[in-house]
């Protein structure tokens, strides 16, 4: 493969990494704020605290994702975004009411704190739901029918929970007392939803082509493959199990570990749909090499691309390295 092929797949790889990373990061700050209204003030705070310093920048992976979409593959971005217009300006709506929400609840007298934070909830809500939505109706190729519609509802709930779950894994690694109590109880039953949210895209997405079933039930493709969802119920089991006995009181160590095996969860998951997709980034219509923009406009973008992924994956892990530990009282100079 030369490399002039071989451009529109680095660049669908750096767009499948971003989104990942995006779903990972963002994905756990979300779930912290979908769980905000079943908490007290002080534990409100608590929970604002330990995504203080991170859900911001977290969000630029987004932005780089869907900003290579438009570049590299301009054809699809405007096949998907045409799809998908409704459910992406509730997404928008929903991170521009959080940020407004953040910084207002700090700022704001004390008795209208409580009515900032419920508006956190609704934009993480909002949000959440919308990547569920869009999720759902990528998987069955954007088909309007029923029972596509029907499905993009499941997998916004099931996504949405996905993301509580992994919020709950953050909070047991980053506070402590009766909010990590309930931040593991948060978990635990989240997980039946994204138990059932992971088997509804494993039973649908071969259902809906000939071609994905014969990618995942071939041989000897199905042995290969087969520690994907090996490792992936592994690691649900293995958080679930974990989440109980800490409930229990059995043990209170190694409290990274629910937030690690959804890390691991999520990556599985992404690797499960980016295989049963490619070569296609609108499904079963175009694929990486048709989408692509011209090869001189690629291997501009490209020096551009090699500057800014570093600097962000830069940024991301020393934000990472100085905030790591529980979290403290957030304050505002």
């Amino acid at each position: 493969m030369d490399f002039e092929h071989a451009l529109p797949l680095i660049f669908a790889g750096l767009m499948a990494l971003s989104l990942l990373l995006y779903a990972i990061l963002d994905g756990y700050d979300l779930g912290v704020g979908l769980m905000l209204p079943f908490a007290d003030e002080a534990e409100r705070d608590m929970m604002i605290a330990s995504i203080g310093p991170f859900w911001d920048a977290n969000e630029t992976w987004l932005v780089l994702g869907v900003g290579l979409l438009l570049i590299a593959f301009p054809a699809a971005h405007s096949q998907i975004m045409g799809a998908v217009y409704l459910p992406i300006l509730l997404l928008l709506i929903g991170l521009i009411l959080r940020g407004v929400a953040f910084d207002f609840r700090a700022k704001v007298p004390a008795r209208r704190k409580a009515m900032w934070d419920r508006l956190f909830f609704v934009g993480s809500l909002s949000a959440s739901l919308a990547q569920g939505y869009v999720l759902g109706l990528y998987v069955v190729g954007f088909d309007e029918g029923r029972l596509a519609t029907l499905f993009a509802l499941l997998s916004a709930v099931c996504v949405t929970s996905a993301y509580a779950f992994i919020g709950g894994g953050w909070l047991v690694m980053k506070t402590e007392g009766a909010l990590q109590q309930r931040a593991a109880r948060w978990a635990l039953r989240c997980l039946w939803l994204v138990v059932l949210g992971i088997g509804s895209v494993s039973v649908v997405n071969p259902l809906v082509s000939p071609e994905i079933f014969a990618k995942w039930f071939s041989l000897p493709e199905a042995i290969m493959l087969m520690p994907i969802p090996l490792l992936c119920a592994t690691a649900l089991l293995g958080v679930g199990i974990y989440l109980r006995q800490f409930l229990r009181a059995q043990t209170h160590r190694n409290t990274w570990l629910p937030f690690a095996g959804a890390v691991l969860v999520f990556a599985l998951s992404f690797q499960g749909l980016a295989y049963s997709f490619y070569p296609y980034v609108v499904p079963f219509e175009v694929t990486v090499w048709e989408a692509a923009a011209a090869t001189s406009a690629l291997q501009f973008t490209l020096w551009g691309v090699l500057i800014v992924f570093p600097v962000i994956l830069g940024y991301t892990f020393v934000s990472y390295r100085v905030f790591w530990g529980k979290a403290r009282e957030l304050r505002y100079y």
